[in-house]
């Protein structure tokens, strides 16, 4: 340590140029840094989709869903395989190993599954990756006042506004939705067909047959030749109507028959009309056209969005009159949440210098410790380049929360450099005698508050991963901070401390009224330990008070209501349930809302979401955001909202907080309650989910309950009979085709109008259900009525059925009220089910956030547990003691003390943010101890007694202590205030710093003395 200061000291232009040097190169690196809100996290989800016709759940689990998981089960690095059964579709999510390599699982996974795509009851299987980072980064309403035809609107959405928009830097696709498409209405009438003798089928082939323009080959005359074109294609509904089907007699005017041509329009009505919506879409109470705006993979979130934003202005020019309004906007949320933990960091820093100039007095003195902050973060840029991270909420909250840390090597080194000059020592000496002096504890206690990071590094699962970038910056910061106290500092002394007379009196450092109250408790040194372990043990008890939950609750001002109505409804009859919902959002929250956003029916977007398999037109989301001057969040509107929608009857809803997709990569974006029955007779199940459901209605905790065992969704089952069929000679596919192109339509071609291909649709008018058992199957000239071929009844397939690794599962929902903690939660849940008898075989598990919240206190103890052990290991090595560190690593339970009470006393729970604070206190709280332990073995190697040491020390590091310990908490402070997701996943990690730090910095100063002098005293008797 001597040299490194003295070469400080002697070359001063060459420790410039390292200055300067990475200076530069950080600015370099900081320009080039990717901006983003969450680090690159690596989701370890694989989505199965398989689609196959109508088939009922059971049907689809037996034949698809069971044999797939056996084949899936077998894969490298899965946990955990589950499934979801409905009519006509199933959907398996695979999860591996956080460490998995995703690329070759997918391979893998694809290949295993090859088989059955070839399957002919399948109709589709998709395979993909679940990437909650592939949602529109931009949602828009395009609406014009002046236009209602969906149709025009979507003429300028699609092809003006969609094409101007792709083109942006970094869009990769933009997707409408609630667009309407025109398309030519040939509705025929069914008595006029069977009168004449035609069928449907007859008049697609008539159509299709005159719809084009066939070559005709080609004539040479005087040299030139001519292409024979034969041109057919219609050109309007009217040439449609005029094309002849058939025959018909008609009387004259002498009454005689004579045959006549017969038209498309004598039987059917032929017009332009927009075809049935896939999906509806409303702000604030109008039909509009959404826009769902996807960036490019790995794109620069921010970067891509400041280009649409361009992108919508010269749109808007280019179109007065139409109406684009924002719905979400991610590039402003990210930029948003990084300018706080930006404001945050300088506010911090700030507040550092302000405790430094305030306990310094000397400006000079300031500046020199003060240059240790930009010059550590500015060196940790290049480290952060170097290493692949990117700026996002968690490395920014690495650097704000060691901004205050950064400091503390400077201000130890300055003290002790002050300590020398007021000896008397020339002020080169000083610079160099007092870095070297300090030096040993310093790289101890950067190490300790740099080794506990490394758990965090290792682990694994979601909090690892997303704890990991935040570990890097916070070591990174620290090494450059030591770097700078020890390399820099020293120059930086004796260039702006100024020149020192030789001679000072010496002073010795002196707190009277801490000196008494200090020697008065290692007098009663037992006592104060006693007293010490009572408080720790005390705090600890408090933790079932405070209780626990997975991911702190964030104050967002959006939030989203999805809806599903029962299985079968209409696209209409959901948007009107939708536009009721959207006034009643309306009146009750008048003031309070800016938009509300509605969309009804299937999503038309890209980001695999997953539940998309298994939307219809019976279900839709509502969008709903706050505006910014309401004093309330949606934490204050849903419950609201909830009670609002009691009265509409078999409606399921879903509440969302838009957070990020954070919740999503974590796994915790399902209902915060979920219990799950296992078994495998789904009677039996269903009775026991039923109880379940029951026993917990009357938890006042819970609302929004909801069980996967439901109605499911109305059948009309034709049970068609095998012997009568076959006496007729029609087979089962004759009958159902026949069924199906009557109800839903025939496609018979398209005509080409105002640039665009239309579509030409058959259709019967609609049937009505009671007639089913009239309706006219033919085969050749023949006819049936399907009630001769077939029983028809009516009933209802079971809504879903659920697999959790191979085993099925009946599944309970719910959503928590106000604030109560999860743990306290299960505790209440756990009891109410403990009067439920369940049968051999059969079981219930908690899942949801107490499930994610016991995996995640489960790793963090570990990480606790071995950060303790690597800290002692470092302090050990540093002060070649085995009785000294165990000394200082009693600060630890000192600090949790602190942070228990901050917790205990805002009325907030511990959450693993919270954690990774706990586990950070056992690197930072010990700091103090170590300057305190190093000090007393100095003052008694120079000779002087054990209570004499102790006192000297005490006195002497009382300020560096108290300033190293401000500067950290007030550099954490401003942390804890803020608005929005990041402000909530750092706050709770800046609370439990700044509660263990005061705790630990005031029992440090009084405790630690006691415990040395009782531990030195049995050390020198052993000896």
């Amino acid at each position: 340590m001597k040299k490194l200061a003295q070469f400080s000291v002697d070359y001063p232009v060459t420790v410039a140029m390292i200055i300067l040097g990475i200076v530069l190169l950080g600015f370099i690196s900081f320009s080039r840094l990717g901006t983003d809100l969450f680090p690159n996290l690596n989701n370890p989800r694989i989505v199965v989709e398989v689609r196959s016709g109508e088939r009922p759940p059971e049907e689809i689990e037996k034949q698809l869903v069971e044999p797939m998981e056996g084949a899936i089960i077998r894969q490298r690095g899965v946990v955990n395989v589950g499934s979801l059964s409905k009519v006509g579709s199933a959907q398996i999510i695979v999860e591996y190993n956080w460490d998995q390599d995703m690329d070759e699982a997918f391979l893998d996974l694809q290949k295993a599954l090859t088989a059955y795509s070839q399957n002919e009851e399948v109709e589709e299987l998709n395979i993909y990756r679940n990437d909650p980072n592939a949602s529109p980064v931009m949602l828009a309403a395009i609406s014009n006042p002046g236009i209602s035809d969906m149709d025009e609107l979507r003429k300028v959405a699609q092809n003006y506004i969609r094409n101007q928009l792709i083109r942006v830097d970094g869009i990769a696709d933009v997707r409408l939705s609630g667009e309407q498409t025109k398309e030519i209405w040939i509705e025929t009438d069914p008595y006029m067909l069977e009168s004449h003798g035609i069928t449907s089928s007859s008049i697609v082939s008539k159509i299709q047959s005159f719809n084009r323009n066939v070559s005709g080959g080609s004539i040479e005359e005087l040299g030139q030749r001519y292409i024979i074109k034969g041109v057919s294609i219609y050109q309007s509904p009217q040439d449609l109507g005029k094309l002849v089907i058939g025959r018909t007699l008609q009387e004259d005017e002498n009454g005689q028959q004579k045959e006549v041509p017969l038209l498309l329009r004598d039987v059917a009505r032929v017009a332009y009309k927009n075809q049935e919506p896939l999906n509806i879409v409303r702000l604030n109470g109008q039909r509009c056209i959404g826009l769902s705006i996807y960036k490019e993979t790995k794109y620069n979130t921010v970067a891509a969005v400041e280009a649409l934003n361009e992108g919508f202005d010269k749109v808007k020019k280019a179109l007065p009159g139409y109406e684009i309004t924002i719905i979400k906007n991610q590039g402003k949320f990210i930029g948003d949440a990084i300018g706080e933990v930006k404001d945050s960091a300088l506010i911090g820093i700030v507040f550092a210098v302000l405790v430094l100039f305030l306990f310094l007095r000397r400006i000079g003195t300031t500046l020199v410790v003060s240059a240790a902050i930009p010059i550590s973060i500015i060196a940790t840029f290049n480290l952060m380049y170097f290493n692949g991270l990117t700026l996002n909420i968690m490395t920014l909250g690495g650097l704000a929360l060691g901004a205050g840390m950064l400091v503390d090597n400077a201000i130890i080194v300055v003290e002790n450099i002050f300590s020398l000059l007021e000896r008397g020592k020339p002020l080169r000496q000083a610079a160099v005698e007092g870095t070297a002096q300090v030096g040993g504890a310093l790289v101890a206690s950067t190490l300790t508050t740099i080794v506990v990071f490394l758990p965090i590094v290792y682990l694994h699962g979601a909090s690892g991963e997303l704890f990991k970038d935040q570990a890097w910056t916070v070591a990174f910061s620290l090494l450059s901070s030591l770097f700078v106290a020890i390399l820099i500092i020293p120059i930086l002394s004796v260039l702006l401390l100024g020149k020192r007379p030789d001679k000072l009196k010496v002073k010795q450092k002196s707190y009277p009224v801490y000196s008494r109250f200090l020697s008065a408790a290692i007098d009663k040194r037992y006592w104060v330990i006693l007293a010490a372990i009572v408080l720790v043990a005390c705090s600890y008890l408090s933790i079932s008070f405070i209780g626990s939950e997975f991911m702190p609750k964030a104050k967002t001002r959006e939030f989203s209501v999805e809806v599903t109505l029962p299985a079968g409804t209409g696209l209409q009859r959901t948007a009107s349930t939708m536009q009721a919902m959207e006034e009643m959002i309306s009146e009750g929250l008048a003031e309070h809302v800016a938009h509300v956003y509605t969309h009804s029916g299937p999503q038309t977007d890209l980001s695999g979401s997953g539940k998309s398999v298994f939307e219809g037109e019976n279900t839709g989301f509502i969008k709903v955001i706050i505006r910014e001057d309401s004093p309330y969040s949606s934490d204050d509107f849903i419950p609201v909202l909830s009670t609002l929608f009691t009265g509409i009857p078999d409606m399921e809803l879903e509440y969302i907080q838009d957070e990020t997709a954070l919740g999503e990569i974590l796994g915790s974006d399902a209902a915060p309650v979920m219990i799950e029955v296992l078994g495998e007779d789904l009677t039996v199940l269903d009775g026991l989910t039923d109880k379940v459901y029951a026993a917990l209605q009357s938890n006042e905790a819970l609302y929004n309950l909801k069980s996967s065992f439901q109605d499911g969704v109305p059948e009309v089952n034709v049970h068609i009979d095998r012997y009568r069929a076959g006496i007729f000679n029609i087979n089962a596919s004759s009958i159902i085709t026949q069924l199906q192109e009557f109800l839903m339509g025939k496609d018979a071609g398209s005509i080409e109008s105002g640039g665009e291909l239309t579509d030409i649709t058959l259709k019967m008018p609609d049937y009505p259900l009671g007639e089913l058992d009239n309706f006219i199957i033919e085969n050749g000239q023949e006819k049936y009525r399907l009630n001769e071929l077939a029983d028809i009844s009516i009933g209802s397939a079971p809504k879903e059925v659920i697999r959790d690794n191979q085993n099925r599962v009946g599944r309970i929902t719910a959503h928590i009220k106000g604030d109560v903690p999860v743990d306290q939660l299960a505790i209440q849940i756990e009891g109410a089910l403990a009067g439920i008898e369940f049968p051999p075989g059969y079981r219930y598990q908690l899942k949801g956030e107490e499930m994610l919240r016991k995996e995640s206190f489960g790793s963090l103890s570990f990480a606790l547990l071995l950060s303790v052990i690597l800290v002692y290991m470092v302090m050990a090595s540093q002060f070649e003691s085995l009785i000294h560190p165990f000394t200082i690593l009693l600060t630890i339970p000192l600090a949790g003390v602190g942070a228990l009470a901050a917790f205990l006393l805002l009325g907030m729970s511990l959450n693993i943010m919270a954690y990774i604070g706990l586990v950070m206190l056992a690197g930072i709280a010990v700091n103090d101890s170590i300057i305190l332990v190093d000090a007393i073995n100095q003052f008694k190697k120079e000779g002087m007694m054990l209570k004499e040491a102790v006192m000297a020390a005490a006195n002497n590091r009382l300020r560096p202590i108290f300033m190293t310990s401000l500067t950290t908490i007030l550099g954490l402070l401003p942390l804890t205030i803020g608005f929005g997701e990041s402000a909530a996943l750092r706050s709770s990690m800046a609370i439990a710093v700044i509660g263990g730090l005061l705790t630990s910095t005031l029992l440090t100063l009084v405790v630690i003395p006691c415990v040395y002098y009782v531990f030195d005293g049995i050390v020198r008797k052993n000896r």
